[in-house]
């Protein structure tokens, strides 16, 4: 079985405020604070933006397959985002993997549908619900309740939205490092001021907070046993020490031997 662990980043769409609420002649910051105002008047106080009007800059991947595991990203800044999101569902097309996110349902996949549909991309694999491939009708990357994508938030909280928690938390509640560097609200940012390595790095360790809770999450429910457990844990920790990436380094640093000692102890 190939995993990938996935998380996106996002900015303003500038391009599609202007369109949309006929803002052209502004400038970028013009737009993105137009922007903001507006979506603060529909929500009462929130300028997050509607999912539909977040451009990607950035998609992160933990990938276990085999006797590999591997952490990258799509987007190199600057890059052209129809191409990112592309080579995102190709791998899909290319390794049929199950998915794994936090919060993947109600953000990261839904930004890449109106993107894609934006962009006129093709992901056959990944709408494919059994039309053309008799498994897809019993276990596709749509439906809530199968485990092609599973959204780790969305089904520890037993699909309950008033029992969701951040994965901030739950990764420092279980001995992970959780969030490092930086938050979602400060990419956009971020990319301004030309720090586009920041956030990547930023979106590659939560990949990896949300895998290691995937493999506590593995262990919770019988898939694996403790020992397996150990051995994927050790097997991420030697891949981030032989990468010598800072931010690997720092995640290593952040996440501390004795949380793998207290679950083996129970």
């Amino acid at each position: 079985m190939t995993v990938f662990v996935f998380d996106i980043e996002t900015v303003p769409d500038l391009d599609g405020l202007r369109r949309i609420h006929g803002l052209d002649g502004l400038d970028d910051d013009a737009v993105a604070e137009a922007g903001f105002a507006l979506r603060r008047q529909e929500t009462g106080g929130s300028d997050f933006l509607r999912l539909h009007l977040h451009r990607v800059v950035v998609i992160s991947i933990a990938m276990r397959s085999g006797d590999r595991f591997k952490v990258w990203s799509l987007g190199e800044g600057g890059d052209d985002e129809a191409d990112l999101i592309q080579r995102f569902y190709d791998g899909i097309d290319r390794f049929t993997p199950t998915l794994v996110s936090w919060n993947g349902s109600g953000f990261d996949l839904p930004v890449l549908h109106y993107r894609a549909l934006k962009h006129g991309l093709s992901a056959p694999r990944y709408w494919e619900t059994g039309a053309t491939e008799q498994g897809f009708r019993w276990n596709n990357y749509l439906n809530r309740f199968h485990e092609r994508h599973t959204d780790l938030m969305d089904m520890i909280a037993g699909y309950q939205p008033r029992a969701n928690a951040p994965l901030d938390e739950i990764a420092t509640l279980c001995g992970f490092p959780g969030k490092m560097g930086m938050d979602g609200g400060k990419v956009h940012q971020a990319i301004q001021d030309g720090a586009f390595d920041s956030v990547r790095d930023y979106c590659e360790t939560d990949v990896l907070n949300t895998y290691l809770v995937w493999l506590r999450f593995q262990l919770l429910r019988g898939h694996l046993d403790h020992a397996a457990y150990a051995r994927e844990c050790a097997l991420v920790r030697e891949t981030l020490e032989a990468e010598q990436r800072p931010h690997f380094q720092a995640f290593l640093e952040a996440w501390p031997r004795q949380a793998l000692e207290e679950t083996r102890n129970g």
